[in-house]
């Protein structure tokens, strides 16, 4: 049976509007969460040397979104990056630069013909598990 994480709407819209702002790049950033549930998006400059390829979190924005989420009672819940011109799957490189097992990593995929994807997978060790993503109304 296949692991199933709620997403409230508003964070999966917020989510995919990024995206959008942004066909040619990369975006990315952290999403913080309370008790299991992603509560806010803390998007973060991506300062990767090829940003339509990878991303890579700036690093005293990613110190300041950290620092809010503990001010706020949150905790890390998850890591999202879009793939403008790949399927929402984890690359190779999404693979191997993936430092936190604990948080659910959100890829948001422009690549299909108008329709988003949003994909969410735990990554550890070379290996990724999917996870499946239900939007509640919360």
């Amino acid at each position: 049976m296949t692991e199933e994480i709620q997403i409230p709407r508003k964070i999966a819209n917020q989510l995919l509007h990024l995206a959008q702002l942004s066909p040619e790049q990369e975006v990315c950033g952290l999403i913080g969460g309370i008790s299991g549930t992603p509560s806010h998006c803390y998007p973060i400059r991506n300062i990767a040397e090829l940003p339509a390829q990878r991303f890579l979190l700036e690093p005293s924005e990613q110190i300041a979104a950290l620092s809010t989420m503990r001010d706020q009672g949150e905790s890390l819940f998850g890591i999202y990056h879009s793939h403008p011109h790949s399927p929402a799957t984890p690359s190779a490189t999404d693979l191997e630069l993936a430092a936190y097992p604990e948080a659910l990593y959100v890829i948001i995929s422009l690549d299909t013909k108008g329709i988003l994807e949003m994909r969410g997978f735990y990554l550890n060790d070379g290996q990724s598990r999917e996870v499946s993503m239900v939007l509640n109304e919360e």
